[in-house]
C-alpha cells in the first residue's frame, strides 16, 4: 500500500468533524494519472491530492471518479501540510498563509468546478433535505444570520461514485463568496467550518481548521 496521510480540513472549533483528505506525500511512487484515479477510488474520500513537488506546492488532485484542475478542501490541507506560501494546481497558482489556527488559501471563482448554488428559506429546509439523484452538483444553502454574513449550507456531489454528501466544499464555498460580494461564516455538512472572504480583483480567500488524523 502506497503511503498517505489522512487530514480533516474544515474542522469546527472543537477540532471536530470536518472533510477527510488523503495526501500522498511523494507523488513520484505513482506518476501515472490512471493509478491515482484507481488509488483515489480506492481510498474513497471526497478528494486525495498527491504531491508532486512539496518545495515548489505541486499538487494533483482527484475524486473517486475524476481529476481536478482545483478543489479548495484539498488546497487547505495540502497548504496547512506542506507549509508552503503558495500550491501549483492545473488551474492556477494558489496563494497559501497560515494565520493562527486557521489556514488559508486564495483563489479565482472560475477555476471550481460547476456547482448549482440553490438557496432555500431557512436552515432548517437545508437540514431536512435528503440527498438528491446523481446527476447534478448541488450546493445548498440559506442563511442562518445575514447580518452576521452567517450561512448554513450541505453539499451533494451528484457523482454516483459513494461520496453522496460532501461534508465540507471550499470550491463551493468560494463560488457563493464570489456571487455574494462578501465575507461568509459557513457550517456545513455535521458540523464543518468554512471562512471565506472576497479579496481584490476577483480573489477570493478561503480558510479552515486542519488537523492530522492520521
Amino acid at each position: 500500500m502506497t503511503d498517505y496521510d489522512v487530514l480533516r480540513v474544515f474542522c469546527s472549533p472543537g477540532g471536530g468533524y470536518g472533510n477527510e483528505l488523503g495526501v500522498v506525500r511523494d507523488g513520484s511512487v505513482m506518476p501515472e494519472w490512471s493509478d491515482r484515479q484507481a488509488f483515489a477510488a480506492k481510498l474513497g474520500f471526497s478528494e486525495t491530492v498527491f504531491v508532486d513537488d512539496p518545495e515548489r506546492g505541486v499538487i494533483d488532485i482527484y475524486t473517486p471518479s475524476t481529476r481536478l484542475p482545483f478543489a479548495g478542501h484539498p488546497c487547505v490541507g495540502a497548504a496547512w501540510l506542506l507549509d508552503v506560501p503558495e500550491l501549483v494546481t492545473p488551474a492556477g497558482v494558489v496563494g497559501a498563509r497560515q494565520d493562527g489556527e486557521f489556514s488559508w488559501i486564495e483563489a479565482r471563482a472560475e477555476w471550481a468546478p460547476p456547482r448549482t448554488l440553490r438557496r432555500y428559506g431557512t436552515a432548517a429546509e437545508v437540514d431536512e433535505l435528503p440527498v438528491p439523484p446523481p446527476g447534478e452538483w448541488v450546493y445548498a444553502w440559506a442563511w442562518e444570520d445575514e447580518a452576521a454574513g452567517r450561512i448554513r449550507a450541505r453539499a451533494f456531489p451528484g457523482r454516483d461514485d459513494g461520496v453522496d454528501e460532501d461534508e465540507a466544499t471550499g470550491a463551493a464555498a468560494l463560488l457563493l463568496t464570489d456571487r455574494l460580494g462578501r465575507a461568509l461564516n459557513i457550517t456545513q455538512g455535521t458540523g464543518s467550518q468554512i471562512l471565506t472572504a472576497p479579496q481584490p480583483e476577483g480573489w477570493v480567500e478561503i480558510g479552515g481548521r486542519v488537523f492530522l488524523e492520521r
